[in-house]
């Protein structure tokens, strides 16, 4: 489990193509401090395992291709930059919310504006989603725990949502550099696919 806090962005340093796979290198000086093989860490998001022993401040990753078709890492080239986080330490402070790095779909950045002190992102997610997303209500974007400050209405057929980036969240993440157009992985809360589960299935 992951909090949406990002720890430190790393750098894509390597990407072995495999006929079903891709072996990722990562390079994440702060996240492979403590990290052993079979440790997980999000990247963009992502929950990956580390494979073998990491060294040099960075560690490698085999991501299968049912993640590739299912996120955006696919996107990914070598001297990308992406969001790297631990998995949470009992014990610790939430200071997002409950993620579990399996991304439910991918979005595509619509707009940037910007703010005095902050910036508005724009972005289009697939339909199936928007039922998740409300106003105030949490998502996970790149994996980053965000607030959403607004949303289509459930019943419009284009869904989007909209959230405000504060200068740390732009200064320290990716998000601060995504461009319009590109795509982004997509966490909703998954308090909400429960509620769904649990009215659907009521007597």
């Amino acid at each position: 489990m992951f909090t949406g806090i990002v720890e430190e962005v790393g750098e894509i340093t390597a990407i072995e193509r495999l006929t079903d796979a891709a072996r990722l290198t990562v390079r994440g000086p702060l996240v492979t401090s403590d990290a052993a093989p079979g440790d997980s860490i999000a990247v963009n998001g992502v929950c990956l395992t580390v494979v073998g022993e990491p060294e040099d401040g960075g560690f490698l990753a085999d991501v299968m291709d049912e993640s590739l078709q299912r996120s955006a890492l696919g996107d990914l080239r070598t001297g990308s930059p992406v969001n790297l986080e631990r998995a949470a330490a009992v014990g610790g402070r939430l200071g997002g919310h409950i993620v579990q790095g399996h991304v439910d779909g991918v979005g595509t950045v619509a707009a940037r504006t910007p703010g005095e002190n902050w910036e508005v992102v724009r972005i289009d997610l697939p339909r199936e989603l928007g039922r998740y997303v409300v106003e105030k209500g949490s998502i996970t974007v790149d994996g980053v725990s965000l607030t959403v400050s607004a949303c289509a209405a459930p019943e419009d057929e284009a869904q989007w949502l909209e959230v405000s980036l504060i200068p740390t969240t732009l200064a320290e993440t990716i998000l601060g550099r995504t461009a319009v157009g590109t795509r982004v992985n997509l966490e909703v809360d998954v308090l909400a696919k429960y509620v769904e589960r649990l009215v659907r299935s009521a007597p």
